[in-house]
């Protein structure tokens, strides 16, 4: 279920940005991005299996009301940004598939995720089987593209995987895939998905758990971030002698269809629909975690994401280009990603928290760096948009 958030229509808007704007260049924020996001759900799912409760159920133990309050309304912000790139992609995906009007997309959107979330009431197979069917959707669309779009250029895919940020496009670019990768509703909701599961009854069962969730990490993922680089290679790949400053999916369905036919563009609606209905489902999910978790509250789910999809059908009434829209909403979460991952290092770091299962001084060392990183990232995107040079 985590892995959905990381090919979500963020996640393609962003790698289609990049690889339309820069071609390979930002192979290596995709691939570190992801590797971020591997360390990160590791200590998370650690977390919820360790104490038997979520993120922000623990920051409001640790760090009081108010804090939890502070840290709730952020959130509250992170999962508008959510909502509104997963409902702007599924409802493009719509449009280009079906011809539906953007408004009426995020509509039916909203409705599908109904749809799947009722699946949860009877038992969380259903869902979960729903879900990885959505999930193998958007990663065969894009495997297929892949393939029909041909003309890889694997030198530059080698090239780009070695780090640089050549230009202020290339910062904005990298904030927002970081962003779309190290989601913060992914964080909260991970650490919850282990709750009223499976329990276990000793120290070493728990461990057993830890060690099963592991692979489960690299697995679900590792296949995620190829999925994510698969996409900037397709976008690279079709823009390559005629590179785009802005994205714009119907040129990207229009590229497709002159370059390997009707099938590929249709593969990637299909495969943008799907991916923001999952997410969309998964991102309800993780809206409760958060809700309930810092402030105790208990709101319906109706109410609950009818307020937060107010802001992304709004955007999808307005003349607003779709495709920006995505990647700034990405630069959102990018700036949320911060409030998620101090929290996560105090609590894995702390033995009275976390037990036999607290962080190795290397994992923390590890985390540490992470958190700093994507902070000194936002922090010079900020310098950026005031207007200093130094980045130019």
């Amino acid at each position: 279920m985590a892995s959905v958030a990381y090919v979500d229509p963020g996640n393609v808007a962003t790698d289609f940005a990049g690889g339309a704007a820069l071609g390979y260049q930002l192979a290596w924020v995709v691939m570190l991005a992801n590797l971020t996001a591997l360390l990160v759900q590791y200590l998370t799912a650690k977390a919820g299996l360790a104490t038997g409760a979520s993120l922000p159920e623990l920051c409001r133990a640790r760090f009081g009301p108010r804090a939890s309050v502070a840290l709730w309304v952020q959130a509250e912000v992170v999962a508008m940004a959510t909502d509104l790139a997963e409902f702007v992609g599924a409802a493009v995906g719509l449009n280009l598939v079906f011809g539906m009007p953007l408004l009426a997309g995020g509509i039916v959107t909203l409705l599908l995720s109904f749809g799947v979330l009722a699946l949860e009431q009877h038992g969380y197979r259903r869902y979960e089987i729903a879900i990885v069917v959505l999930l193998g959707m958007v990663a065969a669309g894009f495997g297929y593209l892949f393939l029909a779009v041909g003309d890889q250029d694997y030198g530059a895919i080698a090239r780009g995987l070695a780090p640089s940020l050549g230009s202020p496009r290339a910062l904005s670019l990298s904030v927002a895939i970081i962003g779309a990768t190290v989601m913060p509703h992914a964080v909260y909701l991970h650490s919850a998905l282990h709750k009223n599961r499976v329990v276990a009854a000793c120290p070493a069962e728990r461990r057993l758990l830890l060690t099963s969730n592991k692979w489960d990490c690299w697995l679900g993922l590792g296949a995620a971030g190829l999925v994510n680089l698969v996409m900037l290679c397709v976008a690279a790949a079709l823009f390559r002698h005629a590179g785009t400053g802005t994205l714009d999916f119907t040129l990207v369905s229009r590229r497709l269809t002159a370059l390997a036919g009707g099938g590929a563009a249709l593969a990637f609606g299909v495969a943008l629909m799907a991916s923001g209905i999952s997410a969309s489902t998964v991102g309800t999910h993780a809206g409760q975690v958060v809700l309930a978790g810092f402030t105790r509250w208990r709101v319906p789910l109706v109410a609950r994401r009818a307020l937060t999809a107010l802001p992304a059908l709004v955007i999808l009434a307005l003349p607003v280009a779709p495709g920006q829209a995505l990647i700034y909403s990405q630069v959102v979460l990018s700036f949320g990603i911060p409030f998620a991952l101090v929290p996560l290092l105090l609590v894995t770091r702390d033995r009275a928290v976390m037990g036999d299962m607290v962080n190795r001084r290397f994992t923390s060392a590890a985390m540490l760096a992470v958190t700093i990183s994507i902070t000194a990232l936002n922090v010079l995107l900020l310098a950026q948009l005031a207007g200093w040079r130094g980045l130019s």
